[in-house]
């Protein structure tokens, strides 16, 4: 892999890490845009994104602002890369304000240079309120959570008609596979076996002692529910961080959506309860010993505005209730996957076993975790 440089990222917890790839420079760019000559040459890279998992900057150019990010070409070929853009261009298509990806003088998104698969997003419209924000940081205010519920809801009815197959993406994407099957175990074992990275990582743990246990009572609950959720295309990220803002204020508008990296077919309430999982719980404070109390308010406005647009019921809310231990799942071992694999390290794969898949399942169990849950079932009437 490439010598990293001294760029920090966002990681899994409340301190900056190194980051895995090393940051976009003047030649790189200037040799994409050899094959966007409307796009002039460029002038200055004007900030570098702490986004984990790939390397992106604002750039000046002599005829625009762009923002370009960069991944390797184990994370995103040009054909993964592309199975997320056609899913913007179709939600753009319905009129959801989604950022705009533009083609090179070939007509492609997903361009090839070397080890790497560029994209090039035009400069999208509105205040970027959470662009430092930490993974798992609560909304502002409870309009902005709000509003960012409105917008999901609209999001998922501009993609009811979008028919595309799962995506081939084998790692960082976000899902719910492995838990929506009759036999959880066989899933995992499965899943473990077909991916190496993942066999060499679970040759040191005993997941069928560890965490098979702590998934099991909540796959048993949600397992009857499972069969009423159709199919939907979703975003599946849905954090602050990637939705641009009207304004400063507190009563700001989601005025553009960004970063479908994770985007595949899975349903929409998967989809929210991300959100919630994203936005309602301050994860970050298990790391210093707190009990991460969950932001009610901010998840009660979260659905309220959900559902101004597409309204939920009895059902639909406990549904959330008990998917919302498992929604990690999927990803936290794509994550396992990705550093044990891609990146090599160990370390890295650890605090996402221990921190992420473990901890969070955990939680749901103690007293925080069972007053959400508490809280989403009183809500439904139940």
């Amino acid at each position: 892999m490439a010598a990293l440089n001294a760029l920090k990222s966002h990681g899994l917890s409340l301190d900056p890490v190194a980051a895995d790839w090393p940051a976009l420079q003047t030649r790189d760019v200037e040799q994409l845009l050899l094959g966007y000559p409307q796009l002039g040459a460029p002038l200055s890279l004007d900030w570098h994104s702490p986004r984990p998992f790939s390397a992106a900057s604002l750039v000046q150019t002599d005829a625009a602002t762009l923002f370009i990010k960069r991944h390797h070409q184990r994370v995103r070929t040009p054909a993964w890369l592309s199975e997320e853009h056609r899913f913007m261009a179709h939600l753009r298509q319905r009129g959801m304000p989604v950022s705009q990806v533009l083609a090179d003088r070939n007509g492609a998104t997903a361009v090839a240079l070397g080890e790497w698969t560029y994209e090039v997003h035009a400069l999208a419209e509105g205040q970027d309120l959470y662009r430092d924000a930490l993974s798992w940081t609560p909304f502002f205010s409870q309009q902005q959570a709000w509003s960012a519920g409105a917008s999901l809801a609209r999001l998922h009815l501009a993609a009811e008609d979008y028919q595309a197959a799962p995506r081939q993406t084998p790692v960082l994407v976000a899902n719910f596979k492995f838990c929506s099957g009759q036999d959880l175990g066989a899933s995992l074992q499965t899943a473990i076996e077909r991916d190496p990275a993942l066999t060499d990582y679970f040759n040191q743990h005993d997941w069928r002692e560890e965490w098979l246990p702590l998934l099991l009572p909540w796959q048993r609950q949600l397992q009857p529910l499972l069969a009423r959720q159709p199919d939907l295309w979703t975003h599946n990220d849905w954090h602050g961080s990637n939705l641009l803002w009207d304004s400063t204020a507190d009563d700001a508008q989601v005025s553009c959506v960004l970063d479908f990296g994770l985007a595949d077919r899975t349903f929409a309430l998967f989809d929210l309860a991300t959100a919630i999982e994203r936005n309602g719980i301050p994860w970050l404070e298990l790391d210093s010993g707190g009990s991460a109390p969950p932001a009610l308010d901010d998840i009660d406005a979260l659905l309220e505005g959900y559902a101004s647009v597409k309204p939920l019921s009895s059902a639909d809310l406990l549904t959330l209730a008990a998917l919302l231990p498992l929604v990690h799942v999927d990803f936290a071992l794509s994550e396992i996957a990705y550093f044990q694999g891609v990146v090599g390290s160990v370390a890295s794969a650890d605090v996402a076993y221990h921190a992420y898949l473990l901890g969070h399942t955990r939680w749901f169990s103690t007293v925080q975790g069972e007053r959400l849950i508490d809280h989403l079932k009183r809500s439904a009437g139940s």
